[in-house]
């Protein structure tokens, strides 16, 4: 920054001063009595007065400030500057400006301004990072598919350049996406935030693949020797030289990385399948434990390329996607397994996040819920997106600076966050292609009550009076305290929004008629759950068991 005014009186600078300011990702939120961390890098031959301030989007109102000030020589050097602000007011769309009144030149570098409090203090988005969590997310897949490629290897992601301290990493393009990322979101910290959501991290690898080039694998030992580097990053002991990076950052205990994806759907490209097997090698040489998932399909795998679970991708229509629910029922029932690794429900229908959307991409899940021998995760795609710079639709969660909320597919998810660990119960809907459904028994971690939960999904314009009829339960059904969950609403097409975040959610109510022969209502276009609440005082909490669902005359 070069100030040519000063304070002479033929040359004086304004007396609020003069500087640069930054807005941040379109606006930043500054609430009342929050304290804000700010660091930055200085130097600087000359003098400095420097005052550091958060004021609204015009300047003109100040919510905190702090001044630096510095003899000439102080700055000589580049150093390090780390102070508190914190605000006495409100602005959701507020900057961060550095002004002075010194003629001069200061030079800056890395300069951050982050909220103190933040998830688990690992400096993400409390409100973001808490509805990630209220999934009960059992894997997080990083850092993504094209993001890891990029248009060409030059901007790819390269893990070993996004760890250490922040102000040492280079950053790089995401031409894939066209924005500047200083990588401060990095491996290291796609671990934490696994772990801090107590899930498994997956780890997608580049395999020297861009979008519009790739590396012969005849050259492709850089990059191979490069994810075992990543591996022991992530699960060396302190003691060896890429954990000691780990536990300089902090971390000295491994973090609990066991699967690995090689490349992007990237099974058609020349030399795939050649590098793929030397990645799987390298791997297994060093780390036996480590499931590899393959880009190729099942078609694909054998003895000779194998893999421990392989990649699918299903974007589609709202219609396509609801008769995908019987898409993995024949296929065979040995390894490897599927990961569904992105599905979506795309086009006209799926419009910012429709109702009909979640409710086909529902039926979709409950078919993966029926087919959970063969079919060992799924995650949906994209899960965040920044309401200013929406350029795919539909999105889980939406935000801006200071707003969230959940699209109604991320509501459907929740119909699914007790899946995992719980016991799949064969159920058959009879005369009805237009209900899909599945039926489980979970145990509730805070009551430590056991339920029957039994999903539907009413594909059709009417609403449907089905009889539910569950035999071979060895644990009766309570009187009380069981629950129905709707998700639906007056049209198919609703979306959910800033201004009406609630539009589209789940409501519940007590079920009256809770027991084993139950008639039921599923209104047009529903998602419905029916959690019932089994006595346990019997000696099995999870019975064999069987439900019949069918229209009812």
């Amino acid at each position: 920054m070069e100030v040519l005014c000063g304070a002479s009186a033929t040359n004086a600078c304004p007396s609020g001063g003069v500087g640069i300011y930054n807005p941040g990702y379109w606006g930043m939120n500054i609430e009342k009595s929050k304290v804000y961390k700010v660091i930055m890098y200085i130097r600087s031959s000359d003098e400095v007065d420097l005052t550091v301030s958060l004021t609204s989007s015009d300047g003109l109102q100040n919510l905190a400030a702090y001044t630096i000030t510095a003899n000439k020589g102080d700055f000589a050097e580049w150093r390090k500057v780390e102070f508190d602000l914190q605000s006495s007011e409100r602005n959701t769309n507020s900057r961060l400006q550095l002004t002075t009144t010194k003629n001069g030149i200061i030079w800056f570098d890395q300069v951050s301004v982050m909220p103190s409090d933040t998830y688990k203090g690992h400096s993400f988005r409390k409100d973001l990072a808490s509805m990630l969590a209220n999934l009960k997310p059992r894997f997080l897949k990083f850092p993504g598919g094209d993001y890891v490629m990029g248009n060409y290897l030059l901007n790819a992601f390269r893990w070993s350049e996004t760890v250490g301290p922040w102000e040492e990493r280079p950053g790089h393009f995401n031409d894939v996406w066209g924005y500047w990322t200083d990588d401060g979101l990095g491996f290291f910290e796609f671990l934490q935030l696994a772990e801090d959501l107590g899930a498994c991290p997956v780890w997608v690898v580049n395999d020297g693949a861009s979008r519009n080039e790739q590396v012969p694998s005849a050259t492709i030992a850089a990059f191979v020797k490069d994810v075992v580097n990543g591996i022991e990053f992530a699960r060396g002991g302190p003691e060896t030289t890429w954990g000691s990076v780990r536990a300089a950052m902090g971390h000295p205990e491994p973090f609990q990385l066991y699967y690995i994806s090689i490349g992007n759907q990237e099974c058609s490209m020349q030399y795939y399948k050649e590098k793929y097997m030397k990645f799987y090698s390298a791997i297994k040489a060093s780390y036996p434990d480590i499931k590899i998932i393959s880009s190729c399909d099942r078609s694909s795998i054998s003895p000779v390329n194998p893999a421990d679970l392989y990649d699918v991708h299903v974007y589609t229509s709202s219609g396509d996607m609801f008769s995908k629910t019987r898409m993995f029922d024949n296929i065979p029932r040995s390894e490897p397994k599927v990961f569904v690794s992105e599905y979506a429900v795309t086009g006209n229908d799926a419009g910012r996040g429709t109702l009909v959307a979640a409710l086909a991409e529902a039926a979709f899940l409950i078919g993966l819920e029926r087919n959970s021998d063969v079919v060992d995760m799924a995650s949906c795609a994209p899960l965040f997106v920044n309401d200013n710079d929406r350029r795919f639709n539909p999105d889980a969660i939406v935000f801006n600076s200071w707003q969230h909320y959940g699209c109604p597919n991320y509501w459907m998810l929740h119909f699914f966050k007790d899946s995992s660990g719980a016991t799949l119960h064969p159920s058959t809907i009879q005369n009805y292609d237009q209900v899909a459904a599945s039926a489980i028994t979970w145990e509730n971690s805070n009551d430590g009550n056991t339920y029957l939960k039994i999903k539907v999904v009413n594909f059709g314009n009417k609403a449907v009076n089905l009889n539910v009829s569950v035999t071979g339960l060895e644990n009766g059904i309570q009187t009380f305290g069981s629950i129905k969950t709707v998700l639906t609403s007056g049209w198919l097409q609703d979306e959910n929004s800033f201004q009406q975040p609630d539009k589209v959610v789940p409501a519940a109510r007590p079920i009256t008629n809770a027991g084993e022969q139950m008639g039921v209502v599923l209104d047009p276009y529903s998602l419905t759950s029916f959690d019932l609440l089994l006595d346990t005082t019997s000696t099995s909490k999870h019975p064999q068991f069987h439900s019949i669902l069918h229209p009812s005359m």
